[in-house]
């Protein structure tokens, strides 16, 4: 009677046991991050009944992710997509692959992740017991950056459902996954996620012009001449008729931040131009410092950097340069641009100039990432000047005209400005725990995460120029 009135009895969804399993985590590369350790927890629903031919919908709740996101930036609504694996065993086995929808609510810095159900259709071939078990999975975020976090699990995880399977005519025709699973900056096939971006190899760029030496220039007042001198490869000017003085290219190594690299290497080099009793500084780094990891719009990252006074002044100068001009894509060679800023000496007597913290600031759909590198060990000097004490001049300041000062006082830069008030600004999570959400760099190392860029896939600032 009931199959004449067209009503089909269905079986009841299987009950739903919730599965825990030792999971690692890999951040975006551009996180620069660690591995992270967790547990996540699941439970996986289908129904408890089926026949030989049946295709039956498989759902993977997560209750609780690996990780959470880290205290980073705060993710979107409706940016985080996941994807993973269903191991089927028993009477039929398969690697079922399981997607959900870009749909999350607005998840804030260090809270938990909030995925989405994941789901596909498993097609039932053979009679007998179905068990369906969590397996690998990857998460998604589109923005600022579309980067992936992959989990596999540590050990086995234990069946979250089983089907009890009767024969009941059907084609067998193997196990099928509806809805294959494509995610941004990455595929899955086959129930085996794999993506995020990696930018690979690097650009060298050579050239570049390095002074030696030193510079005699005779001045045209009564009174008479001043001479240059080389002090450790520096240059070393006078006050007479001399205006222009460039520096030594040096070697830097930077300590970077998540979400940057480990370290970066780069030449730099601190040029001078003098004006009044002021200098106009430019400072050069290596071309092809980093890769983009990403694709990154034009105007999207910014660098600048803390020169460091030393000799008979004391205190810092911000140089800031030229956003990108153009787009980058993912692997092209970024090379950050000149960056200037005016140096106001505060005391009389040989100065000298030296690369300091740099800063590599990356804007992407209205969120700011910082990357904070500092210099490691004794940074080397670039450039000697022989000064005159200006009124509101370095000597110790405590603040630069257009811009934040770094530590040791600032020397009155105009035309510049600091990324974080008072030195770097401190970014990532403390806790190693956490997964990226970023990262990066796109762009170009960006990190530029890296972010942003170095990238790691920001590549080191490159040795040479």
């Amino acid at each position: 009677m009931l199959g004449g009135a067209g009503i089909i009895l269905a079986a009841g969804p299987a009950r739903a046991a919730e599965v825990s399993y030792a999971t690692e985590c890999i951040p975006p590369p551009i996180s620069g991050l660690p591995a992270v350790q967790g547990t996540t927890k699941v439970q996986i629903t289908a129904p408890a009944e089926a026949k030989v031919g049946d295709e039956v919908e498989v759902v993977w709740k997560t209750v609780q992710a690996a990780s959470k996101n880290p205290d980073v930036l705060d993710l979107e609504k409706d940016t985080v997509k996941p994807t993973g694996t269903v191991k089927v065993a028993g009477a039929q086995s398969a690697d079922l692959s399981v997607e959900g929808p870009r749909q999350n609510p607005p998840i804030p810095k260090n809270s938990p992740m909030v995925l989405p159900d994941m789901k596909a259709k498993l097609k039932l071939t053979k009679a007998g017991e179905v068990t369906l078990a969590p397996d690998k999975y990857n998460i998604n975020v589109s923005k600022p950056l579309s980067t992936d976090t992959k989990c596999s699990p540590k050990e086995k995880a234990a069946a979250g459902a089983t089907i009890k399977v009767t024969e009941g005519g059907g084609t067998t025709g193997g196990t099928t996954a509806s809805g294959g699973t494509t995610t941004s900056g990455g595929t899955t096939s086959g129930g085996t996620a794999s993506g995020g971006t990696t930018a690979s190899g690097g650009t060298t760029a050579s050239g570049g012009t390095t002074t030696s030496g030193g510079t005699t220039s005779t001045g045209g007042s009564t009174g008479g001449t001043t001479t240059g001198t080389t002090s450790g490869g520096a240059t070393t000017g006078g006050t007479g008729g001399q205006t222009d003085f460039p520096g030594k290219e040096v070697a830097v190594t930077f300590a970077c931040k998540a979400p940057g690299p480990a370290s970066i290497n780069s030449k730099v080099t601190v040029n001078a131009k003098k004006s009044g009793g002021s200098y106009a500084l430019t400072v050069k780094t290596a071309k092809g410092v980093m890769n983009s990891p990403a694709p990154l719009p034009a105007g999207a990252l910014k660098p600048s950097m803390q020169i460091t006074v030393g000799g008979a002044d004391k205190g810092a100068v911000t140089v800031t340069g030229a956003p990108n001009s153009g787009p980058l894509n993912t692997g092209d060679p970024v090379s950050l641009n000149d960056m200037t800023g005016t140096y106001k000496p505060g005391a009389s007597g040989k100065s000298t100039l030296s690369p300091g913290a740099l800063t590599i600031d990356v804007t992407l759909a209205g969120q700011k990432i910082t990357i904070p590198c500092e210099v490691k060990g004794a940074a080397p000097v670039s450039l000697e000047l022989d000064t005159s004490a200006q009124p509101g001049g370095a000597s110790g300041g405590t603040g630069t005209s257009g811009g934040s000062g770094g530590s040791g006082g600032s020397a009155g830069a105009t035309g510049g400005s600091a990324s974080a008030a008072g030195g770097l600004a401190e970014t990532g999570a403390n806790d190693h725990g956490a997964l990226r959400a970023l990262g990066l760099i796109a762009g170009t190392a960006v990190l530029l995460g890296g972010a942003v860029f170095t990238f790691t896939p920001w590549r080191r600032l490159r040795g040479t120029r």
